[in-house]
């Protein structure tokens, strides 16, 4: 199934069909928020009016061509003056690949640094999406090294618990007040890189996740997993943690009711936003790095539906 979804991901064709089609946009548009920064920003104001913020990202990754990654970046430095203009509550999720990481370490230099340094005039923030395990260490050098020495305040990264190496990253990020975002990680990787079994990814995302609530700098608890919020909620109270030392954060379309149930208790939410007219190999990567994601979004839709929304 994953290499079909795959070979799908990579056909214009039909790429061309989907985006010419009522009931996939419609589709599409429950997880992407338009296909541009109007659409995008416009989603953003209707969450921030329940008092849930954002982080925008523009579809695309892995590209080959400076003039792609050069083009990202230019909508990157109108997402974050958009952002400024209208006074929006949001940061903006960035992927090293898409700044030309494959490219040449001075493209990526150039671009991300043109992000940053706009970030950091707005007061901004920058988050750094984590790849597959072959981009793993070139992330979290580049942003050590690179980054935090001048934009520290102004950027974090993303680590997934499901990889076995996690754990002395996290020490690591925590060591260097760096803000993570905690995932449990849905990229395909073999069992020497990652856990293959849930119950082992939940427990290590668990671990990591308490110690980020302890020691960390702001963390994001990337997850719908409802007993592992439920668990963090147990452990902030019984910790003593304050609800604005962490926040918790979804994807676009998934769990809106637990959304606003989350906020409503007077914890911070933040949804993570894709949009860009990538959406359908976006979407059909996702599927396929897990196929099981199709169980996952199609029983989340199911979960609001049976709540009455």
């Amino acid at each position: 199934m994953r290499q079909a979804i795959l070979w799908l991901s990579h056909q214009q064709s039909i790429f061309k069909f989907v985006r010419s089609n009522r009931l996939a946009n419609y589709f599409a548009s429950r997880f992407v928020a338009g296909e541009t920064l109007d659409t995008a920003v416009q989603a953003v104001k209707e969450l921030n009016a329940k008092k849930i913020t954002a982080s925008l990202d523009l579809l695309g990754e892995s590209v080959t061509k400076p003039e792609e990654a050069t083009a990202a970046k230019d909508e990157y430095l109108r997402m974050l003056d958009r952002i400024a203009a209208d006074q929006v509550d949001a940061n903006v999720s960035v992927k090293l690949t898409q700044m030309g990481q494959d490219i040449s370490e001075a493209a990526l230099r150039e671009n991300a640094f043109a992000i940053l340094g706009r970030a950091k005039q707005h007061d901004s923030f920058v988050r750094f999406d984590m790849e597959g395990t072959p981009y793993t260490d070139r992330t979290l050098d580049f942003f050590f090294n690179e980054c935090v020495p001048e934009y520290g305040k102004h950027c974090g990264v993303v680590i997934q618990a499901m990889l076995r190496r996690s754990p002395k990253d996290i020490d690591r990020l925590i060591a260097g007040r760096a803000r993570v975002r905690l995932c449990k990680g849905a990229y395909l990787e073999s069992a020497d890189h990652a856990f293959p079994d849930k119950k082992d990814v939940d427990a290590q995302y668990v671990a990591l996740m308490q110690k980020l609530m302890r020691e960390g700098n702001y963390p994001g608890l990337a997850t719908h997993d409802e007993a592992i919020i439920t668990e963090a909620k147990r452990y902030a109270k019984a910790e003593g943690i304050a609800a604005d030392r962490f926040e918790f954060q979804m994807l676009y379309g998934v769990r809106r009711d637990l959304q606003e149930k989350l906020r409503a208790e007077g914890w911070n939410v933040r949804v993570y936003i894709p949009f860009g007219t990538q959406w359908y190999p976006y979407l059909m990567r996702r599927l396929a790095e897990r196929p099981a994601n199709i169980a996952f979004i199609m029983g989340n839709v199911m979960k609001e539906a049976l709540g009455g929304r």
